[in-house]
């Protein structure tokens, strides 16, 4: 029904009603988005310990997972972990429209249209397949926006890439190789997917660790035309 005109106009101009207040509420985001202080845009972010495979990588010695930085710093913080599983709560407990209404509201109110990226989970991943359909949606609600999202939960994405037949030009979901030094190369060789490796060799180079840790003027991440990015443990 998303990709109706009527419906989706009908969706927009409703949407646009909203109050930022709302929408906050709505979308779990009482502050308003995440803004990553060395990344491009904003972002949203979800409890990493609610992570699928990534809770299970941790505790693997080697995996990319290992020593996960959302676990440290200010993500650890009682304040963050409220907003986290504020936002998570919203996700999973609230109807798909109120949710929808909501993020469209602030991703659209707070992006620049000059420098228009956004990151999906700078903490946390998919949840389900369904989650996964509401960015697709999302993103064609959004055509102007670019999203990137790093994912470790393949068997969500592949299914969610199954159902839809169109899926949206800016919406890039990288699947992320499990383990440091790990080759991705058969997620694009057999299904086309762009992914992400650590410590590979191979591929687009992240260039922060030599621009302070920002990604400068790079938006790899965020290109389909890249099939991979390899980044260095951090």
């Amino acid at each position: 029904m998303f990709n109706h005109p009527d419906y989706k106009h009908e969706f927009i101009r409703r949407a646009k009603k909203l109050t930022i207040k709302q929408a906050r509420e709505w979308s779990g985001h009482a502050s308003g988005l995440g803004r990553p202080s060395k990344m491009p845009g904003f972002s949203t972010s979800l409890p990493a310990k609610e992570c699928k495979n990534g809770a299970k990588l941790r505790k693997v010695k080697g995996s990319v997972c290992e020593g996960c930085y959302a676990y440290k710093g200010n993500y650890g913080t009682p304040s963050v972990q409220k907003g986290l599983y504020r936002r998570f709560t919203a996700l999973l407990n609230s109807d798909e429209g109120f949710w929808l209404s909501g993020m469209y509201r602030l991703i659209s109110h707070q992006t620049d249209p000059n420098d228009p990226y956004f990151r999906i989970h700078d903490s946390g991943d998919f949840q389900s397949v369904e989650h996964v359909l509401r960015w697709v949606r999302l993103a064609k609600l959004l055509p102007w926006v670019k999203f990137w999202a790093p994912s470790k939960e393949y068997a969500f994405i592949r299914k969610a890439m199954k159902l839809v037949n169109d899926w949206p030009e800016n919406l890039v979901i990288r699947l992320s190789a499990p383990m440091l030094g790990a080759d991705g190369a058969k997620a694009w060789k057999r299904d086309g997917i762009p992914y992400s490796t650590v410590d590979h060799g191979k591929g687009h180079e992240c260039p922060a660790p030599t621009q302070d840790n920002q990604c400068g003027d790079c938006r790899a991440c965020w290109d389909i035309l890249v099939p991979v990015v390899d980044y260095h443990k951090h």
